[in-house]
């Protein structure tokens, strides 16, 4: 059962429309300069609010990283079995259009924080136990983790490493040229080294 919100002009939701200010200057900061040159003081002064605020609704620097990370969408994959490949696409066509702040901010700062890490970790796990049970394949496990892995590579290299190329590409474009490699992989076809009817 879903909590009500709290009625308008409560104090308690005062505190709902500060915390998520407080969220969104934290997520700008942590995207823009990374974890480690995120201050407490810049984020309060991003929002508006004393720094003895943002310590005493989330305790820590850490903590309210932690809440970013939670925060994050996290991509969902809900097809039938040999229909995963369209649902692949569209997403990524949707964070090649739209920057993802929130999921940006996890994977600029996954290198040299490890709640980052453990966050982009469990992510990268859920999404592609998610490809894998659509994929009609034996070898659905590593099918699943190539396309998690070019999807994570064309998303980290369009909005955060900037490739010329790339970062000036239509999405749709770049979801055409990627559809035949992904349709192969999510629709169980071909064959890799080693199967049957791989050429030797």
């Amino acid at each position: 059962m879903t909590a009500a919100p709290p009625p308008p002009g409560s104090r308690a939701q005062q505190r709902s429309r500060t915390e998520a200010r407080i969220l969104d200057a934290a997520t700008r900061s942590f995207f823009d300069v990374g974890y480690e040159r995120t201050t407490i003081r810049a984020v309060a002064a991003a929002a508006e609010v004393d720094a003895g605020l943002v310590m005493h609704y989330f305790g820590s620097k850490q903590a309210l990283f932690q809440r970013v990370v939670d925060a994050a969408p996290l991509p969902e994959i809900d097809a039938a079995p040999g229909q995963a490949a369209e649902h692949i696409l569209a997403g990524l066509a949707e964070r090649l259009a739209n920057e993802p702040v929130a999921s940006l901010t996890i994977l600029r700062s996954m290198l040299t924080n490890p709640e980052a890490a453990d966050a982009v970790g469990t992510a990268a796990v859920r999404y592609q136990a998610q490809i894998a049970q659509a994929i009609p394949a034996e070898d659905a496990d590593l099918r699943a983790a190539i396309i998690s892995a070019v999807v994570l590579g064309i998303t980290v290299s369009r909005h955060l490493l900037k490739t010329d190329a790339l970062a000036e590409a239509d999405p749709e474009q770049v979801v055409g040229l990627l559809r035949p490699a992904i349709r192969s992989l999510a629709d169980g076809s071909g064959s890799g080294e080693g199967s049957p009817g791989a050429p030797g």
